[in-house]
């Protein structure tokens, strides 16, 4: 479907200077745009794409003076690079859509419930007594356990595992490869050294608008709940272990890992690849550098790199000194050889 200039910039609060009934179907860089597509100028050192690109619209700042003549029609807006973002998520909401029906063959167990305009992949299954939402879309080979919840608007990438009672809210973007709800790494070591599992029995919750990367898997609690509460993002390949929680608009990078009965606060910021010791408490606020290892709580607001982890001023003093570690170990080498000539 093609969505014309005057259109768009209704959607964006904006307005069009140029030909207002010029149509687009898909978005593009401004450097590679083409006819039919739309793109944006926020960065000043692309601006001299803007003269020489092919796009049939371009969305500009409202404080935008061109030097030379420009062929595609402008949506002025007063952010561009966030109108631009408004505009990707409309487009994105579009084509999702447009998917509505059960292919077959697809399985829905009897009493399970299911809302309006949902969407069913073939080779999907959902079991006993799951309560599906409205305009929930579920792609293809996703398994969705007894008893879980989904809630409206979800979307459901292929291959994604749902264990049963497992809770999603709404408006959540699960991706390819999730799996919520399988059993936390609960063993309890035994006199003849084996090790006797312990049975899992809470499940996972996940509040609304979370978004969760491809691969990421988060197990059920031992007892009540693993959490990640609402607005929460979840790169690919990460871990999380049972009785966690994860507080709200917190934003962790790919192949972190949570040990069970951590607790991470709102707001937080997690690089890539930090590992996060069982039981400690992070405070709200904190930003924690990629690589990281956390062995001890964190108070709210705390910035820490390094492993284990220490302030971030701290590391970097640090820093300067341990990387001249081998030209200082030279200069007290010749130190000691010039006392020891002294002394003799």
């Amino acid at each position: 479907m093609k969505f014309p200039a005057l259109q768009i910039s209704e959607i964006l609060h904006g307005t069009v200077e140029g030909d207002t009934d010029i149509s687009v179907d898909r978005p593009s860089k401004i450097e590679e745009g083409g006819e039919g597509t739309i793109s944006f100028l926020a960065n000043p050192k692309y601006t001299h794409h803007i003269y020489d690109t092919t796009a049939s619209i371009v969305i500009v700042a409202n404080d935008f003076t061109p030097t030379d003549k420009i062929s595609a029609t402008l949506t002025r807006v007063e952010n561009p690079y966030t109108a631009f973002t408004e505009l990707l998520e409309f487009y994105d909401n579009f084509l999702k859509s447009q998917k509505v029906g059960i292919e077959q063959p697809s399985y829905i167990a009897e009493g399970a419930i299911t809302g309006e305009n949902m969407y069913l992949g073939a080779f999907a299954y959902i079991g006993a007594k799951c309560q599906i939402g409205n305009n929930v879309k579920i792609y293809p080979q996703a398994y969705i356990g007894d008893g879980a919840k989904i809630g409206d608007g979800t979307v459901i990438y292929a291959g994604v595992k749902i264990y049963q009672g497992v809770e999603v809210g709404k408006n959540c973007v699960l991706h390819s490869g999730v799996v919520l709800g399988a059993d936390g790494f609960g063993f309890a070591p035994q006199m003849d050294g084996t090790y006797k599992k312990i049975p899992q029995t809470g499940n996972v919750v996940i509040e609304d608008n979370v978004e969760i990367g491809a691969n990421t898997t988060i197990d059920r609690a031992t007892m009540g709940s693993t959490m990640v509460k609402k607005g929460t993002k979840l790169d690919n390949l990460i871990q999380i272990a049972h009785n966690v929680t994860i507080g709200e608009n917190t934003v962790i990078a790919a192949q972190t890992g949570v040990a069970g009965s951590t607790k991470i606060g709102e707001h937080c910021m997690i690089g890539g690849q930090v590992g996060f010791s069982g039981h400690i408490k992070i405070g709200a606020n904190s930003q924690i550098g990629a690589q990281s290892g956390i062995m001890s709580d964190l108070k709210e607001g705390s910035g820490v790199i390094g492993s284990p982890a220490f302030d971030f001023k701290d590391f970097m003093k640090s820093y300067v000194i341990f990387r001249r570690l081998p030209q200082l170990s030279n200069k007290i080498n010749e130190i000691n050889k010039k006392l020891n000539e002294i002394e003799k």
